[in-house]
C-alpha cells in the first residue's frame, strides 16, 4: 500500500524457473499489496516453483497462449483483486525489483499515469550486457516511434512497466496482440489517449538464463512495431488535421 493505493505486482512468466526466487526476494512487500504470477503453460515447473515461494496468486494457463495473452491475463486479475497501480515485472531477473517504490510513487503522486523502466537512460545499455544488434534495433525502433507518435520516450521495448489502473480500464485489451507486439500497441493506446507517461533509469541485466526471443521472432516484433508506428502516425495526422480545421 502507497497513499491508500493498492499496489498489484504481475509477472508473466514462461520456463522462469532459474531467475523467479531472484526476482522474488526482490519485491519489496511493504509496498506490494498482492503478487500475480501467471504461467504460460511452462515444461520447467515455474508455476510449481511460484507456489513455493507463497507468491499470492498463481494463475496457470492449460496452454501457451502468448507472450500478449498472458499479460491480458495479468492485468485482468490484478484488477479483479482491486489495483489502484499495477506493476509489470518480467521474472527473469533483468530488470530490478528494487525500482518498484520508485516507479509507483510517480503513479500515485498524481504526476504520471504510466511509468517504464528504462534501459536506455543512464547509457548503461551496452555495459549491462544488451547485444550490439539488440540496442542498435531498439534504437532505431525508438526514433522511429517518436517521430510517428510524437512522443519523446527512450525507449518502447522494456519489459518493466507501471501502470494506473484508470489507464487499464480505459483499454480494450481483448484487441490487441496475443505476441510480443502487444506491449507496444499497449502504448500506442496509452499514447493516443493522451496519458502521461513518465520513465525511470533501470539498469540492464543479460544474461544466460535471462529470456529471449530468436531471430525469427525479434524480426516479426519489428515489423508490427512498424505497424503500430504507422497508426500512431495517422491517428497524429487526423488529430491535426481536426484541429486545423
Amino acid at each position: 500500500m502507497l497513499s491508500n493505493n493498492k499496489i498489484v505486482a504481475v509477472l508473466p512468466a514462461y520456463n522462469a524457473a532459474m531467475t523467479l526466487a531472484k526476482t522474488v526476494s526482490e519485491i519489496p512487500r511493504d509496498i506490494v499489496d498482492h503478487v500475480i504470477l501467471v504461467d504460460d503453460a511452462s515444461g520447467d515447473g515455474t508455476a510449481s516453483l511460484a507456489r513455493d515461494l507463497a507468491i499470492d496468486e498463481v494463475i496457470e494457463h492449460d496452454h501457451n497462449q502468448g507472450y500478449g495473452a498472458n499479460q491480458k491475463t495479468c492485468y485482468r486479475h490484478a484488477l479483479s483483486v482491486g489495483a489502484d497501480v499495477v506493476v509489470m515485472l518480467h521474472p527473469d531477473y533483468q530488470y530490478s525489483p528494487k525500482l518498484i517504490p520508485a516507479m509507483v510513487g510517480m503513479i500515485t503522486s498524481d504526476l504520471y499515469s504510466v511509468v517504464l523502466g528504462s534501459r536506455i537512460l543512464g547509457g548503461t545499455a551496452l555495459s549491462g550486457g544488451m547485444p550490439l544488434y539488440k540496442y542498435v534495433a531498439n534504437r532505431s525502433l525508438t526514433a522511429f516511434q517518436n517521430l510517428c507518435s510524437g512522443a519523446k520516450l527512450s525507449e518502447y521495448h522494456t519489459g518493466y512497466r507501471a501502470f494506473s489502473s484508470k489507464v487499464l480500464n480505459s483499454i480494450d485489451l481483448s484487441t490487441l496482440s496475443d505476441d510480443f507486439v502487444f506491449d507496444n500497441q499497449l502504448l500506442g493506446e496509452v499514447i493516443k489517449r493522451g496519458e502521461s507517461i513518465g520513465e525511470i533509469s533501470c539498469p540492464t541485466r543479460y544474461f544466460d538464463e535471462a529470456s529471449s526471443i530468436n531471430w525469427h521472432r525479434s524480426v516479426v516484433y519489428g515489423l508490427g512495431v512498424v505497424q503500430v508506428s504507422c497508426s500512431l502516425l495517422g491517428h497524429r495526422l487526423r488529430n491535426i488535421g481536426s484541429t486545423r480545421s
